[in-house]
């Protein structure tokens, strides 16, 4: 099976299953709706694309008996008494810019570019955004 494309919604609808397992199987997968064409990825292969080319650049910083992380250029921090407690505000933090992104700040100049971001941080689990953030646990 090579690329799949489907000039129309009507003609993607007609053959979804093959569309769906193009996009499955790491193929390119395509419909066109009027002047926009719109690619279909596997999520997890996304995600893992996702990470692997938004490095975090978290800084974690000790302060006042606990920790501070910030993520340079990002209205983004989290503190916290332990190191685990503060990447675990900063996945909330994370979450809950990615949810004010959607809601309102997509088309701020400021936020706009952060679409990869807000993508990673919507297609991650509490557990994948840790690791982003600090690496692997060895």
């Amino acid at each position: 099976m090579t690329a799949v494309h489907f000039d129309s919604y009507t003609e993607a609808r007609a053959h979804l299953k093959a569309l769906l397992d193009a996009a499955e199987r790491g193929r390119v997968a395509t419909v066109r709706r009027e002047a926009a064409t719109t690619a279909l990825v596997d999520v997890e292969r996304l995600r893992h694309y996702l990470a692997a080319v938004t490095p975090s650049h978290a800084q974690t910083v000790p302060e006042a008996g606990g920790w501070s992380i910030i993520i340079p250029g990002l209205p983004i921090a989290a503190d916290g008494q332990t190191f685990n407690e503060a990447v675990s505000e900063m996945v909330d933090a994370l979450r809950e810019y990615a949810e004010d992104w959607q809601d309102h700040l997509l088309d701020a100049p400021n936020h706009r570019e952060n679409w990869g971001l807000v993508q990673l941080i919507s297609l991650s689990d509490d557990d994948q955004l840790r690791e982003w953030l600090v690496g692997k646990a060895r």
